[in-house]
């Protein structure tokens, strides 16, 4: 008679179940590797206060006053002045495609109004699409640029009062006024979502087929590995296009996220978008032998697309090494664009950059997948 419980039995279980573990060995780095890259994204990746934001100065003039303001945002630390713009047209082309976050104008008359005593003014222009992004470097004008004014002046620093009357500041909160968070948040989870499904749909389009026992029929055939993958990925762009509508209803609809740009040139740059997930997916599913493994890879590469994206957290607030990671991820490219054409109203010249770095994805996603892909089940 057997016994209820047996600690040979249960031994000899734990062995098959780790032999089996060890010959998982995708899922065995999924263990390892997701909870170290979250470790190390949210220890040094993420920060909520970024630092050193890029800036142009519009100025007419040259004088110590001007100089003085410059020299005390720099020193804040929020502000880095990597751009000079002639006149306010070129600040705002930069604006526009992102490559700036502030725009710092200083009247020709900033010196001839402080010298008389009259209270100048100089103009700060946010980019406010990430209301967070921005918050901290707003937060420290007054009080900095003015106490840079009256140490310019030789004056000690006198009371926060006197400071602010003597010196207007006027903040202009581009593209989000308000600081609405959803403004920010709704287009960035048409990304996410779109990613989310269709990356983990087509990942699974040939380890079905494999775990089903269908694979044979498939692979014999008349029809090659680039009419296999199309057969597979085509349909997922007509869900991805349902999707598309229903995100962009919903957004207009439910959270009156402002739409100020072309509707055509965003379907254009999502359908992009929309072909390197399908094909990224199609690569997943030529590495992963079963279902569970496709879903594990999706999952590793949704998690720091999420994170280093801006999507998140502002993306300018992460170190140098991490943004290049961010750079790599058709999501990062997919943020700016939504964000610049609903909100910013940017035309084709400001995404053109990006729409071709998910143009870059396409090929690349394509060629592995060609690459990857077995005739046989060995």
């Amino acid at each position: 008679m057997n016994p209820l419980f047996s600690l040979s039995r249960l031994g000899a279980m734990l062995i098959k179940e780790f032999i089996q573990m060890r010959r998982d060995r995708i899922t065995f780095a999924m263990m390892l590797g997701i909870p170290l890259v979250q470790l190390v994204l949210f220890g040094f990746a993420i920060n909520n206060d970024p630092k050193s934001l890029p800036a142009v100065l519009v100025a007419t003039s040259n004088d110590h006053y001007t100089r003085a303001m410059v020299s005390a945002l720099e020193m804040t630390g929020y502000y880095r002045f990597d751009h000079v713009a002639r006149n306010a047209a070129e600040a705002e082309a930069l604006m526009a495609k992102g490559d700036v976050s502030f725009v710092v104008t200083i009247p020709s008359d900033f010196q001839r109004r402080v010298e008389r005593g009259d209270a100048p003014q100089i103009l700060i222009e946010a980019d406010a699409t990430d209301p967070a992004a921005a918050g901290g470097a707003i937060s420290t004008l007054g009080t900095v640029a003015g106490q840079a004014l009256l140490r310019e002046q030789g004056r000690q620093a006198i009371t926060a009062e006197n400071v602010a009357g003597r010196l207007q500041v006027v903040v202009h909160r581009r593209y989000n006024p308000e600081g609405i968070s959803q403004y920010n948040i709704v287009p960035g989870l048409l990304g996410v979502i779109l990613q989310m499904t269709l990356v983990m749909m087509t990942s699974i389009a040939l380890t079905r087929e494999t775990e089903r026992g269908t694979m044979e029929n498939l692979l014999a055939m008349p029809a090659s590995p680039a009419e296999i993958m199309l057969g597979k990925v085509l349909p997922y762009l007509a869900v991805g296009a349902v999707q598309v509508a229903v995100v962009l209803v919903a957004a207009k609809l439910l959270f009156s996220v402002p739409f100020v740009g072309s509707l055509s040139l965003l379907v254009g740059a999502i359908s992009v978008f929309v072909l390197a997930l399908v094909l990224l997916g199609y690569t997943i599913s030529t590495v992963a032998r079963t279902q569970m493994q496709a879903m594990q890879l999706t999952f590793f590469f949704f998690l720091p697309s999420i994170l280093l994206s801006g999507f998140m957290f502002p993306y300018r607030g992460m170190p140098g090494w991490a943004q290049a990671l961010g750079e790599i991820l058709p999501l990062t490219h997919f943020l700016r664009i939504t964000r610049a054409v609903m909100l910013k109203g940017a035309d084709w010249p400001a995404i053109a950059n990006e729409v071709a770095g998910l143009g870059v994805f396409v090929v690349v996603f394509a060629g592995l997948a060609l690459m990857r892909f077995r005739r046989t089940l060995d």
